[in-house]
């Protein structure tokens, strides 16, 4: 079985008006020291002190990946609480802090406040990585090269931001939009390997486009830190089944890929305009409208797409025993909606009616 490891972001948010909270370091003090987590597991601050982050350990089974994206949500709703404001699983910020003015800082995030300037001084966007455990780093980066063409829908399937100041958006994740600021954001180039990777990033840490060597801006990306491909497509999933099916498709995405390569099978190169299009497409109709074939270059249905992804990961998700759970998740969500669906219907009811769906969803009871 491949590891699988799941980092979700939230937003930190009064409990009574949705507006964000900056209490980041004093909920995970208070977590630290109240609410235990499972093994592995961690708690950690985001860029902005609005946001805060739950990490699971390293998950072999569903079950056990349920365990550990509960006990997270759990843990910080409690710490949260206790500091009077609320987490909720959003990729954009219900109603955000007002534009903050500059404050230079000694840790990376001050470096990276410093560098992007207004693009990301406030940036409250929020997301939910996944790590797939892969032999070596250079079968991550062959590997992220097959990704590549299924990254559109990852996104498509986990738009949960639809508003932007309290205002509609019309985009499913614009939370995508606002990434898209930052140099090199999207899909990664075809890369012939771990060389050409490295030396490629750090060509824009020279050109001063990135901080370090560690931050790139890419969907998916040999990790930094760890034995891992990280897929970084989705929004953050305002239910755990949803963090669980992203997780699950994308492990079965990379199993798919090692079978390839291990038959000889090397990703063709996107013509990277062509890729482009089909994240902005993800991102502005999510499931509810024309995709793009990152392949045939050609508009397609979004729920055309969906079905090629179910076909192309259907062996390896019956491998791991997935299959049915991942078949009744995505049946579940093509049923009530993306998230970001969920907001809209919600938000015909008004803004607090948002806040009250997203704390529900974001905090499983029981």
């Amino acid at each position: 079985m491949t590891g699988i490891g799941v980092e979700e972001e939230f937003l930190l948010v009064d409990p009574r008006t949705g507006v964000s909270c900056p209490r980041a370091e004093a909920v995970v003090a208070r977590q630290q020291a109240c609410c235990p987590l499972p093994d592995g597991a961690a708690v950690h601050r985001e860029l902005r002190p609005t946001q805060i982050e739950a990490a699971t350990g390293v998950c072999e089974t569903s079950e056990e990946l349920y365990h550990h994206l509960v006990a997270g949500r759990r843990s910080l709703a409690e710490a949260a609480a206790a500091e009077d404001c609320a987490i909720i699983a959003s990729g954009t910020a219900l109603r955000g802090q007002p534009d903050r003015e500059h404050q230079a800082d000694d840790d990376r995030f001050g470096k990276v406040d410093d560098l992007y300037a207004g693009v990301v001084r406030s940036y409250e966007a929020c997301g939910c990585h996944v790590h797939i455990g892969v032999p070596d780093r250079d079968m991550a980066v062959a590997v992220v090269n097959h990704l590549a063409e299924w990254l559109p829908t990852l996104l498509a399937l986990s738009g949960n931001s639809p508003f932007d100041g309290g205002r509609d958006t019309g985009y499913d994740s614009w939370r995508m939009v606002e990434q898209s600021r930052f140099p090199g954001s999207g899909i990664a180039p075809h890369f012939a390997g771990i060389e050409d990777y490295e030396i490629q990033v750090d060509r824009l840490v020279d050109c001063g486009v990135l901080v370090d060597a560690k931050q790139t801006f890419w969907l998916a990306r040999p990790s930094p830190s760890w034995p891992t491909v990280e897929v970084r497509a989705a929004d953050t999933a305002s239910t755990v089944d949803e963090a669980v099916l992203q997780a699950l498709l994308t492990r079965a995405l990379v199993r798919t890929a090692l079978d390839a390569l291990d038959k000889g099978v090397e990703a063709e190169p996107l013509d990277p305009q062509i890729a482009a299009a089909a994240v902005w497409s993800a991102a502005r109709y999510g499931l509810s409208g024309p995709a793009i074939d990152p392949i045939a270059g050609k508009p397609v249905p979004a729920t055309g797409r969906l079905a090629s992804l179910r076909e192309h990961t259907r062996s390896a998700l019956a491998e791991t025993g997935d299959l049915a759970l991942v078949n009744t998740l995505l049946n579940q969500l093509e049923n009530e909606g993306t998230g970001a669906e969920r907001q809209r219907r919600a938000a015909a009811d008004g803004d607090i009616a948002v806040l009250r769906m997203l704390t529900e969803e974001t905090v499983p009871h029981g």
